[in-house]
């Protein structure tokens, strides 16, 4: 199974560097440490997030929000939760 395209690098590179916002890094790294941990679970689950499918085996149940420390600064990441199970990024 591939990853859903959920994110346009070049758009949001471009986006980005229109605003040149000092925190430019800190949301670039949050979002795509978002993506990862959603194409992750993804996989976990079975079936890309919104779809239905044969082979699913649980559901995705929101996110909790938890602080990772970085170079950058503190970043929000959002870890995704299943009904059923348990998913925790490695």
């Amino acid at each position: 199974m591939t990853a859903p395209a959920i994110v346009d690098p070049a758009g949001l590179l471009g986006e980005a560097l229109t605003e040149a916002s000092p925190d430019l890094m800190r949301s670039l790294l949050q979002t795509v440490i978002n993506a990862l941990l959603s194409a992750d679970a993804d996989a976990v689950v079975g079936a890309e997030w919104g779809q239905r499918s044969a082979t699913r085996t649980t559901q995705r149940n929101g996110y909790r929000h938890r602080d990772l420390d970085t170079r950058v600064g503190t970043l929000d990441v959002a870890i995704p939760k299943l009904r059923s199970g348990s998913y925790f990024p490695e």
